[in-house]
């Protein structure tokens, strides 16, 4: 049976794992490289699920072996990994995890996007991330300490769909005039009506609970030209997280993304006024489907003064995303002699009108 997960060297027979920079599977024990084998059998099993439908497809057989589920004892994650991957911590809340079992039983990914850059990459854009901010706090760059970095394919629903809309707008025009004695305003309030056809192409919703939505679509976007058939190979040296809420259980957040961009394109026809916003809207998606795919990304953890700050990274384009402590006191004290300043400067120029 094929584990391809633990695919062997040609050259010393040791592991081998993908390379983000070659694109190739390499060992590191060699060097050797070589190509990721294309052989898949992506059978499309068409399933209507209310008005979205799956492109998924079921595991081939063999496909799974030397895949092992781990389960976080904090948090509840599953995360998919080869049976000899050291993964005794969660990337995600960096809790320690157990062996749960065989991976079994859920739908195969139809895409992946493979990891562009590597640990060393993912590190190095850390330390530019804190590079020029202000305000952080005495220390915490020299004395934080980073915990592993972790490479994680992330689960995600792609929904593609043609959709109908219509809203109702209002916007305004504002005309101002004065007299010897009066200041006027006039606003004439107008209503917009706009409907149309507008299709959207694979609409990425994280298909993992423990994952917030607003940080995984911070890390946006990603460059689907660039995503390949799902081949396990892909997997060799990273994690893998298995989806734990269903494309049923997305289908909300990814509805309420189509009809937030529509509403705004819709918008942006509106020209000449001010104030345009929308009054109500509707919108029908009448046949839609989605597929599930995997992106990567770089998981962060720093630790400072007891406090874990978690960090991101597009394991594809680069982005890195994250907040850093704030040093609140000296935040309030450049603030308050800023306002001291514009003060002083204020009343130096009404004290040299008096003058004058």
């Amino acid at each position: 049976m094929a584990t391809v997960l633990q695919q062997k060297c040609p050259n010393c027979g040791g592991a081998v794992e993908f390379d983000a920079d070659s694109q190739r599977l390499k060992c590191p024990y060699c060097d050797t490289e070589f190509d990721i084998s294309e052989e898949t059998e992506n059978v499309a099993n068409l399933v209507e699920k209310s008005d979205w439908s799956s492109t998924g497809a079921e595991w081939s057989q063999g496909e799974t072996d030397g895949m092992s589920v781990y389960i976080c004892n904090s948090c509840g994650g599953e995360i998919i990994a080869d049976e000899s991957t050291g993964a005794s911590t969660c990337p995600y809340c960096d809790s320690p995890v157990v062996m749960k079992g065989q991976f079994s039983g859920t739908l195969r990914p139809d895409l992946v996007i493979p990891f562009k850059f590597d640990k060393k990459a993912a590190k190095d854009a850390l330390k530019k991330h804190f590079k020029g901010k202000k305000f952080v706090p005495k220390g915490f760059l020299s004395d934080n300490k980073i915990d592993e970095i972790k490479g994680v394919y992330v689960p995600f629903w792609l929904f593609t769909c043609d959709t109908y809309f219509e809203g109702v707008y209002t916007g305004k025009k504002i005309r101002r005039w004065s007299d010897s004695r009066y200041n006027y305003t006039e606003i004439s309030e107008y209503k917009f009506y706009r409907n149309g056809n507008i299709s959207f192409d694979n609409v990425p919703v994280d298909a993992s609970v423990k994952m917030d939505d607003a940080l995984m679509e911070s890390l946006e976007p990603y460059d689907l030209s660039q995503a390949v058939d799902f081949n396990t190979a892909y997997l060799s040296g990273y994690i893998a997280d298995k989806f734990d809420l269903s494309a049923d259980d997305s289908v909300n957040r990814v509805n309420e993304r189509i009809k937030n961009t529509a509403e705004s394109e819709f918008e942006k026809t509106i020209v000449g006024y001010t104030g345009v916003s929308p009054e109500t809207s509707a919108m029908n998606i009448p046949d839609g489907f989605y597929k599930y795919a995997l992106y990567p990304v770089w998981l962060l953890n720093v630790t400072w003064e007891g406090k874990v700050y978690p960090f991101a990274m597009n394991g594809q384009t680069g982005l890195f995303v994250g907040d850093i402590p704030t040093n609140k006191k000296l935040a309030w004290l450049v603030g308050l002699l800023g306002g001291a300043v514009a003060g002083l400067a204020s009343y130096f120029i009404a004290f040299l009108a008096g003058l004058f």
